[in-house]
């Protein structure tokens, strides 16, 4: 069963220590591909180093809504450049977060649409991020984002009306530890089963979002815990973990524009 962690943050300073180790065991778990998403100017630049050093470890780039107080056209262009190495597969994770307010909701949004145009120049997917932002998202995707564009939306969390826009736009879902956990994974774990089998991902976020059983364990997360995602989806949607694995395989690989084979 080879699996593919279509989101994590390897360049994520929790892995300094041990980067190695966690690729280590990413591999022996079967994960045999993953992609480390850019938040940050600095985290793209060392994201890419990683994918470069590692096979089967792609990267992209795009400024977190978080960070979007430090956003600048200086900033893109350098991020444009960078978006022109091999192992660059999408644009993000970019979006709206109006939970924590690290950047100002104007700030998010000015930033999320220029960037919603740089990745269409550059024909590359996108990978979003929402949080708490009440619709807001949707409306500026549904306007700024043209038809045949492909993303994803990372972590996925919402209401089932959400979900079918998402669908209607044509964008994947990215399904994140969050699942299996007792009281927090509920409302995902009924929402799931409404995903077409060609547009689920499977995903850990790690160093964030520990699955369970292993946040019993441990609180950092990693890719190999991505098996734990899989597992817990197929049971909810009664489906045969291998094959599910297979076809998350598949729609990863079509998202990002790469072979079946791959690594």
């Amino acid at each position: 069963m080879r699996l593919f962690d279509s989101h994590c943050h390897l360049e994520d300073r929790a892995f300094d220590k041990d980067r190695d180790e966690v690729i280590h065991r990413m591999h022996a778990a079967g994960v045999e591909a993953a992609v480390t998403v850019g938040t940050t100017l600095d985290e793209c630049i060392k994201g890419i180093a990683i994918a470069e050093s590692i096979p089967g470890v792609y990267a992209s780039v795009g400024i977190h809504p978080h960070d979007a107080k430090d956003c600048s056209e200086n900033v893109l262009e350098r991020l444009m450049d960078l978006a022109r190495n091999p192992t660059v597969l999408a644009w993000g994770e970019i979006g709206l977060d109006f939970n924590r307010m690290y950047s100002p909701g104007n700030v998010q949004e000015k930033w999320l649409i220029r960037q919603l145009e740089i990745a269409g120049t550059l024909n590359l997917p996108v990978i979003f991020h929402e949080r708490d932002s009440n619709g807001r998202l949707i409306e500026i995707i549904k306007t700024h984002f043209k038809n045949g564009r492909i993303g994803v939306v990372h972590c996925f969390s919402g209401t089932k009306n959400e979900l079918q826009q998402y669908l209607g736009i044509g964008l994947y879902i990215g399904i994140t530890g969050i699942l299996t956990l007792k009281e927090r994974g509920e409302p995902l774990r009924k929402l799931v089963k409404w995903i077409p089998e060609d547009r689920i991902l499977c995903e850990t976020d790690a160093p964030y979002l520990t699955p369970s059983p292993e946040r019993n364990q441990f609180r950092r997360n990693e890719p190999a815990f991505v098996r734990s995602v899989l597992l817990k989806l197929a049971e909810v949607r009664k489906e045969d973990p291998e094959n599910l694995a297979e076809t998350v395989w598949n729609n990863t690989c079509r998202l990002y524009g790469l072979k079946k084979n791959v690594p």
